[in-house]
């Protein structure tokens, strides 16, 4: 099992930026992949990005790429999200989490991050 912190979130004006932060311990030799994903009030949790612990490749959904980007430090074993141009419709629980067994398997507490229309 991984234990995943999420951290960063808050309240920014539309075009803005944030930077989120998600810290991994326990089995985290055992995740191939890392990855964030978003809840907005009433919707289903959607895919936004994921990373390769080995390699770095990644991966984005259409509605956040060139303006979100995903990295990783594997000295820390923290994942980030670098948000930019935000837009209102970022408006989101944004929830870090990790692959294993194939299925997105661990999950953090979640992070709210609100962009104003």
């Amino acid at each position: 099992q991984v234990q995943l912190v999420e951290s960063g979130g808050g309240l920014v004006q539309t075009g803005g930026s944030l930077r989120l932060s998600c810290a991994a311990s326990g089995r985290t030799f055992s995740n191939s992949l890392m990855g964030w994903f978003r809840q907005a009030p009433e919707k289903e949790r959607e895919f936004v990005a994921q990373i390769t612990w080995t390699n770095g490749n990644t991966y984005y959904a259409d509605s956040v790429k060139g303006r979100f980007t995903i990295s990783r430090d594997n000295a820390k074993n923290t994942v980030y999200l670098q948000m930019n141009s935000l837009k209102p419709e970022d408006t989101a629980v944004y929830y870090c989490t990790a692959y294993s067994g194939g299925l997105w398997s661990d999950w953090g507490q979640g992070t709210q991050v609100t962009v104003p229309s």
